[in-house]
Protein backbone atom coordinates (compact mmCIF):
# COMPACT_ATOMS: atom_id res chain seq x y z
CA UNK A 1 0.00 0.00 0.00
CA UNK A 2 1.20 3.01 -0.68
CA UNK A 3 1.62 5.87 1.79
CA UNK A 4 1.67 9.58 1.88
CA UNK A 5 4.74 11.25 3.47
CA UNK A 6 4.44 14.73 5.70
CA UNK A 7 7.78 16.86 6.12
CA UNK A 8 8.20 17.94 9.68
CA UNK A 9 11.38 20.59 10.34
CA UNK A 10 11.48 24.17 11.52
CA UNK A 11 14.80 25.72 13.16
CA UNK A 12 17.44 24.35 15.70
CA UNK A 13 15.47 24.46 18.78
CA UNK A 14 12.24 25.96 17.81
CA UNK A 15 10.59 22.02 18.73
CA UNK A 16 9.94 20.00 15.91
CA UNK A 17 11.07 17.17 18.09
CA UNK A 18 8.64 17.63 20.42
CA UNK A 19 5.46 18.24 17.67
CA UNK A 20 7.24 15.22 16.43
CA UNK A 21 6.65 13.59 19.93
CA UNK A 22 2.06 14.78 20.04
CA UNK A 23 2.25 13.25 16.47
CA UNK A 24 3.23 9.95 17.82
CA UNK A 25 0.77 10.09 20.67
CA UNK A 26 -1.79 10.77 18.14
CA UNK A 27 -0.70 7.49 16.28
CA UNK A 28 0.91 9.41 13.60
CA UNK A 29 4.32 7.04 12.77
CA UNK A 30 7.09 9.38 12.36
CA UNK A 31 10.75 8.63 10.84
CA UNK A 32 13.47 10.97 12.79
CA UNK A 33 15.99 11.83 10.08
CA UNK A 34 18.53 12.69 13.17
CA UNK A 35 18.10 9.17 14.32
CA UNK A 36 18.67 7.39 10.55
CA UNK A 37 21.78 9.57 10.78
CA UNK A 38 23.08 7.64 13.82
CA UNK A 39 22.27 4.86 12.09
CA UNK A 40 24.17 5.50 8.72
CA UNK A 41 28.07 6.36 10.16
CA UNK A 42 28.03 3.26 12.67
CA UNK A 43 31.36 1.54 12.15
CA UNK A 44 31.07 -0.48 9.07
CA UNK A 45 28.71 1.89 7.14
CA UNK A 46 30.06 3.69 4.18
CA UNK A 47 29.08 6.47 5.30
CA UNK A 48 32.06 6.10 8.63
CA UNK A 49 35.01 5.55 6.79
CA UNK A 50 34.13 7.72 4.16
CA UNK A 51 33.75 10.51 7.08
CA UNK A 52 37.03 9.31 8.81
CA UNK A 53 38.68 10.11 5.21
CA UNK A 54 37.43 13.51 5.01
CA UNK A 55 37.69 14.42 8.66
CA UNK A 56 40.59 12.67 10.14
CA UNK A 57 40.78 9.84 12.89
CA UNK A 58 39.72 12.70 15.76
CA UNK A 59 36.12 12.75 14.79
CA UNK A 60 36.42 8.97 15.91
CA UNK A 61 35.73 8.37 19.74
CA UNK A 62 37.53 5.47 21.69
CA UNK A 63 34.63 2.80 20.73
CA UNK A 64 35.43 3.63 17.50
CA UNK A 65 32.05 5.31 16.64
CA UNK A 66 31.74 8.86 15.17
CA UNK A 67 31.97 11.68 17.80
CA UNK A 68 29.24 13.77 16.96
CA UNK A 69 29.78 16.78 18.92
CA UNK A 70 33.08 17.19 18.03
CA UNK A 71 32.15 16.08 13.79
CA UNK A 72 29.05 18.65 14.32
CA UNK A 73 31.62 21.19 15.69
CA UNK A 74 33.70 21.09 12.97
CA UNK A 75 31.05 21.35 10.35
CA UNK A 76 28.96 23.85 11.91
CA UNK A 77 31.99 26.31 12.02
CA UNK A 78 33.08 25.58 8.49
CA UNK A 79 30.30 25.69 5.44
CA UNK A 80 32.95 23.96 3.38
CA UNK A 81 32.69 21.31 5.96
CA UNK A 82 29.19 21.30 6.16
CA UNK A 83 28.58 20.56 2.80
CA UNK A 84 31.14 17.66 2.16
CA UNK A 85 29.61 16.12 5.54
CA UNK A 86 26.26 16.67 3.99
CA UNK A 87 27.08 15.28 0.64
CA UNK A 88 28.34 12.21 2.73
CA UNK A 89 25.32 11.38 4.45
CA UNK A 90 22.07 12.79 2.58
CA UNK A 91 22.00 10.33 0.33
CA UNK A 92 21.90 7.44 2.49
CA UNK A 93 19.89 9.11 4.99
CA UNK A 94 17.63 9.30 2.15
CA UNK A 95 18.28 5.39 1.19
CA UNK A 96 17.83 4.28 4.81
CA UNK A 97 14.63 6.63 5.06
CA UNK A 98 12.87 5.23 2.25
CA UNK A 99 13.47 1.79 3.40
CA UNK A 100 11.69 2.93 6.60
CA UNK A 101 8.36 4.35 4.81
CA UNK A 102 7.92 1.55 2.36
CA UNK A 103 7.57 -1.22 5.57
CA UNK A 104 5.65 1.33 7.04
CA UNK A 105 3.22 1.00 3.80
CA UNK A 106 3.27 -2.28 3.63
CA UNK A 107 2.12 -2.75 7.15
CA UNK A 108 -0.92 -0.50 5.90
CA UNK A 109 -0.03 2.96 7.21
CA UNK A 110 -1.68 5.72 5.15
CA UNK A 111 0.48 8.87 6.35
CA UNK A 112 3.74 9.35 8.15
CA UNK A 113 6.09 12.07 9.11
CA UNK A 114 9.50 12.62 7.99
CA UNK A 115 11.15 14.79 10.84
CA UNK A 116 14.46 16.62 9.74
CA UNK A 117 16.45 19.72 9.60
CA UNK A 118 17.09 20.60 6.18
CA UNK A 119 14.20 20.10 4.39
CA UNK A 120 13.45 23.11 2.65
CA UNK A 121 17.30 24.07 2.93
CA UNK A 122 18.15 20.96 0.51
CA UNK A 123 14.98 21.72 -1.09
CA UNK A 124 13.28 18.00 -0.50
CA UNK A 125 10.25 19.64 1.06
CA UNK A 126 9.02 19.20 -2.66
CA UNK A 127 9.45 15.35 -2.25
CA UNK A 128 6.68 15.29 0.23
CA UNK A 129 2.66 15.32 0.42
CA UNK A 130 2.63 18.24 2.54
CA UNK A 131 5.45 20.39 5.18
CA UNK A 132 4.81 21.01 8.09
CA UNK A 133 6.96 24.09 9.71
CA UNK A 134 8.00 24.67 13.34
CA UNK A 135 8.92 27.91 14.78
CA UNK A 136 9.56 30.38 17.59
CA UNK A 137 11.17 33.49 17.95
CA UNK A 138 14.78 33.90 17.35
CA UNK A 139 15.37 35.16 20.71
CA UNK A 140 13.61 32.17 22.27
CA UNK A 141 15.63 29.69 19.96
CA UNK A 142 18.77 31.48 21.34
CA UNK A 143 17.65 30.61 25.11
CA UNK A 144 16.69 27.10 24.25
CA UNK A 145 20.32 26.29 22.60
CA UNK A 146 22.19 27.81 25.81
CA UNK A 147 19.67 25.85 28.41
CA UNK A 148 20.85 23.09 26.70
CA UNK A 149 24.16 23.33 27.36
CA UNK A 150 27.88 22.96 26.14
CA UNK A 151 27.10 25.79 23.34
CA UNK A 152 28.41 29.01 23.84
CA UNK A 153 27.65 32.16 22.66
CA UNK A 154 29.44 31.85 19.66
CA UNK A 155 28.38 28.29 18.57
CA UNK A 156 24.81 29.04 19.29
CA UNK A 157 25.17 32.56 16.76
CA UNK A 158 26.95 29.70 14.37
CA UNK A 159 24.07 27.58 14.47
CA UNK A 160 21.66 29.76 13.93
CA UNK A 161 23.73 31.32 10.90
CA UNK A 162 23.87 27.78 9.77
CA UNK A 163 20.37 27.31 8.97
CA UNK A 164 17.73 29.33 6.92
CA UNK A 165 15.46 31.64 8.95
CA UNK A 166 12.56 30.03 9.76
CA UNK A 167 10.24 32.67 8.03
CA UNK A 168 12.01 31.44 4.64
CA UNK A 169 10.55 28.24 5.29
CA UNK A 170 6.57 29.23 6.54
CA UNK A 171 7.15 30.16 2.98
CA UNK A 172 6.68 26.99 1.39
CA UNK A 173 4.84 25.32 4.21
CA UNK A 174 1.15 23.71 4.54
CA UNK A 175 0.86 24.37 8.07
CA UNK A 176 2.63 26.26 10.45
CA UNK A 177 2.92 25.65 14.47
CA UNK A 178 4.46 28.55 16.37
CA UNK A 179 5.66 26.76 19.40
CA UNK A 180 6.30 29.78 22.02
CA UNK A 181 4.11 28.80 24.61
CA UNK A 182 3.69 25.91 27.47
CA UNK A 183 3.18 22.36 25.94
CA UNK A 184 -0.40 22.18 25.87
CA UNK A 185 -0.46 24.89 23.88
CA UNK A 186 1.84 23.70 21.26
CA UNK A 187 0.07 19.64 21.62
CA UNK A 188 -3.33 21.72 20.29
CA UNK A 189 -1.53 23.82 17.61
CA UNK A 190 0.19 20.23 16.86
CA UNK A 191 -3.40 18.73 16.82
CA UNK A 192 -5.11 21.28 14.98
CA UNK A 193 -2.16 21.40 12.26
CA UNK A 194 -2.24 17.80 11.61
CA UNK A 195 -5.85 18.10 11.08
CA UNK A 196 -5.35 20.85 8.46
CA UNK A 197 -2.25 18.63 7.05
CA UNK A 198 -5.07 15.62 6.38
CA UNK A 199 -7.68 18.04 4.82
CA UNK A 200 -4.78 19.44 2.33
CA UNK A 201 -3.46 15.84 1.24
CA UNK A 202 -6.56 14.48 1.53
CA UNK A 203 -6.09 11.74 3.74
CA UNK A 204 -7.98 9.99 6.82
CA UNK A 205 -6.83 8.66 10.49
Amino acid sequence: MSIQVVGLTGGIACGKSTVAGFLREMGVPVVDADEVARVVVEPGRPAHAQIVLAFGPEVVDAAGRIDRARLGATAFADPAARETLEAITHPQIVAESAKRFAALGEQGERVAAYEAALLVETGRWRDFAALVVVTCPPDEQRRRLVARGGIGKGGVEARLAAQMPTAEKEKVADAVIVNDGDLETARSRTRQAWSQILKTIGAAR
